[in-house]
């Protein structure tokens, strides 16, 4: 096992080129200096590292709001429907979730339970509800998990136009290259 005084030159080999393909069986670096593909690896473990930040505040705002990750998602809907003036049904909570209408009613009894949520008449549709995330609810997740999100804002805006439109690029390119079209070993056959 990897002390804490190795453990970040092993995490960066994990992302290194040479450490994870030797062989070039996976990555034709043939074109590229030693330079680039060392900034490549250093750009795979930022990534890597906003992953695991990404992961620490989800687990963070799942303990504190005592919720699960799927809780957490419908109430984050909620939020947004409600900023937008929406009306929200127990359907439409279904379809962004994507997750069955059983489910869904489970998913609501709990979080009205705990507080977090009401359900009222749909002011135009008798056979439906609405949705609402409650003011308490609403503002305790404004003033913590959201506050803490929106932090993200400011990492981009202390960006040039430029050079978001060359980070707005690269994820776009990067989540275009990880998508799982075309790769019949992803879906379970």
């Amino acid at each position: 096992m990897p002390t804490k005084a190795n453990d970040g030159g092993l995490r960066k080999s994990l992302y290194d080129v040479d450490s994870s393909d030797p062989n070039s069986e996976l990555i034709d670096r043939s074109g590229h200096s030693p330079e680039d593909v060392a900034q490549i690896g250093r750009l795979m473990v930022a990534l890597a590292d906003l992953r695991t930040a990404e992961d620490l505040l989800s687990e963070a705002s799942t303990r504190y709001m005592k919720l699960n990750k799927t809780d957490m998602r419908a109430l984050h809907f909620l939020i947004v429907s409600a900023n937008l003036e929406e009306l929200v049904t127990p359907g439409a909570l279904a379809i962004h979730l994507e997750i069955s209408t059983a489910s869904v009613t489970k998913l609501l009894d709990r979080l009205e339970r705990a507080g977090h949520i009401t359900r009222e008449p749909h002011p135009s549709d008798r056979r439906a509800l609405s949705v609402k995330i409650t003011p308490a609810t609403h503002r305790s997740a404004l003033e913590t998990v959201g506050r803490h999100q929106a932090r993200r804002f400011g990492a981009a805006a202390r960006l040039s136009p430029a050079e978001r439109e060359v980070v707005i690029g690269f994820l776009e390119d990067m989540t275009e290259d990880l998508s799982l079209k075309g790769a019949p070993w992803a879906d379970g056959s």
